[in-house]
């Protein structure tokens, strides 16, 4: 039986749960370490750090995850074009360090059409 299978239907939210909640632990870290490296909050990178931070906890919890991950999504394609495209050859994410940057994009860009799966605090209200 392959994963697209009807008789695996039953799995698929469970699946976007675990994706949603792996994906945003991996990028609260990505947030903490601006907090531990002392970034200020008046700065860019300060503002990606509360969103990273912020956004990264409620996409764990599950909560708002729609709207949140939307978000993300534009934090991540922001960082993309600012940071990493800057540095030549923006076709090539391996090459300008941006391949998480473009990874989480569309992962939170899925998570904002598919919503977060089972184990959802936002699926409780």
């Amino acid at each position: 039986m392959a994963f697209g299978d009807s008789g695996s239907a039953g799995l698929r939210p469970y699946a976007l749960a675990l994706l949603r909640v792996a994906a945003a632990y991996m990028f609260l870290l990505h947030g903490w370490m601006k907090f531990q490296g002392g970034t200020p909050l008046s700065s860019l990178m300060g503002a990606a750090m509360v969103l990273e931070l912020v956004g990264g906890a409620l996409l764990v919890l599950g909560l708002f995850v729609r709207p949140v991950a939307f978000i993300l999504a534009g934090e991540m394609a922001f960082a993309y074009w600012m940071a990493h495209a800057n540095a030549g050859n923006w076709w090539l994410p391996l090459k300008n360090h941006g391949e998480s940057a473009a990874l989480f994009c569309f992962i939170f860009l899925y998570l904002a059409a598919a919503g977060g799966g089972a184990l959802s605090l936002g699926r409780r209200r």
